[in-house]
């Protein structure tokens, strides 16, 4: 799906290469690019092997690398470690944030000095969340001349189930990070380079046992499978807006504060979801419950049919507070929405994030960031490709 967003979408000229171990799938992928857009620069085939050689003269080649082969656990590495070594820009699609934990203790200083711009976690995990939350933050600071305070984000709606890849990744979490490390990174601000000591408001104890929540402009809300997950990169993005210089002005604030939650259709729903969440990742740990899982789910390359996945809708809702409340009570409410396959949507975040390092001045002098950290020159391109962010101010 990446090679074939590049294909129809990016500028003809641009020169670029598809990578993977197998010349013959490679061979598949070029035809299907060809087909796409006959008027372009074809891609090169670059046949490589994941290991750390392999990975650094392929890094050498090429300015930016979109990395779309999980699990990154098992295989993400050599190509971080390549690209921080060789000064080259990458993306992943990775949701494993114990991965991502690691990845930025081990290269983080060395994409500094390189100047790589590393990006993780930037697909459906976690790159949406991301941006809702970085453009209701920035309606905030230009409009209400305010800085953020809460931040509630939940999936009003998603059309689609996981593929046969991605849950792979999740449940081989615990088969390649320890309890230690997994404990590590569920932390809130664990992937954030600075710590924030401002704790969350404690939910009520209906809340706390039903994993309900209402919130006006969002409704009914439940307890999310991925919004852990998204938090730690959105908490990374705060930290990052207030330690590095070129990105201080979009800085969120010192009492910034995100949760995200499922959209509940009603109470007993609800509530089924909040169990069914707990449950499920009190149980993940346990061997044979993923090797059951694994069994009864889509296998690695499985997934959703082509045709059914191009009716898939993703829609996210979200409302800011600012840091003061205003005395008439305004907030920032934001969408973020997509129509069409959720492995479409991922090949747009990532390879609009490509094209923006490519073609606009960033600001950034090198080492792993988020999704929010490239701007609005990101979030419009993203527009212009079908991805779109909208943010607003409601009350008042």
């Amino acid at each position: 799906m990446t090679a074939e967003h590049v294909a129809a979408k990016l500028p003809a000229d641009l020169k670029w290469a598809v990578a993977g171990r197998s010349a013959d799938k490679l061979k598949e992928v070029v035809s299907k690019c060809k087909a796409l857009n006959t008027d372009r620069i074809q891609p090169e085939i670059e046949v490589v092997n994941v290991n750390d050689e392999d990975l650094l003269a392929l890094a050498r080649k090429t300015f930016f690398l979109i990395n779309v082969v999980g699990p990154f656990s098992v295989y993400g590495e050599h190509a971080v470690k390549a690209c921080a070594e060789a000064g080259t820009h990458y993306i992943d699609c990775t949701g494993e944030v114990p991965w991502t934990l690691k990845m930025i203790k081990k290269y983080n200083d060395a994409a500094r000095a390189s100047g790589a711009i590393i990006i993780p976690q930037s697909g459906l995990e976690s790159g949406p969340s991301d941006l809702l939350t970085w453009s209701m933050a920035q309606l905030i600071k230009t409009k209400l001349s305010a800085q953020v305070g809460d931040v509630l984000v939940s999936v009003h709606e998603m059309s689609s189930m996981p593929s046969g890849g991605t849950l792979t990744s999740l449940l081989g979490i615990p088969d390649h990070h320890s309890l230690k490390d997994i404990k590590e990174a569920n932390r809130p601000y664990a992937l954030s380079p600075i710590e924030n000591p401002h704790a969350l408001a404690r939910p009520s104890v209906w809340s706390r046992l039903s994993g309900l929540h209402r919130v006006g402009p969002l409704g009914l809300l439940t307890t999310s499978l991925t919004g852990q997950w998204n938090a730690a990169v959105v908490y990374r993005t705060w930290g990052l807006l207030q330690e590095e210089c070129s990105l201080q002005e979009q800085a969120y604030g010192p009492n910034f504060t995100y949760q995200e939650y499922d959209h509940a259709k009603g109470y007993l729903s609800g509530i089924a979801a909040h169990y069914a969440v707990s449950i499920g990742k009190a149980l993940i740990p346990v061997r044979p419950i993923r090797s059951l899982i694994r069994k009864l789910s889509y296998q690695p390359g499985q997934g959703p049919d082509t045709e059914k996945a191009k009716k898939e809708y993703i829609e996210l809702r979200g409302v800011a507070t600012p840091d003061p409340k205003t005395e008439n009570g305004q907030q920032a409410f934001g969408k973020a929405y997509f129509h069409g396959s959720m492995y479409y949507m991922t090949a747009t975040l990532l390879s609009q994030a490509a094209l923006t390092v490519l073609e606009e001045d960033i600001q950034l002098q090198g080492g792993l960031y988020t999704p929010a950290c490239l701007g609005q020159g990101y979030v419009d391109r993203l527009g212009k490709a079908g991805f779109h962010v909208e943010s607003s101010l409601i009350g008042g």
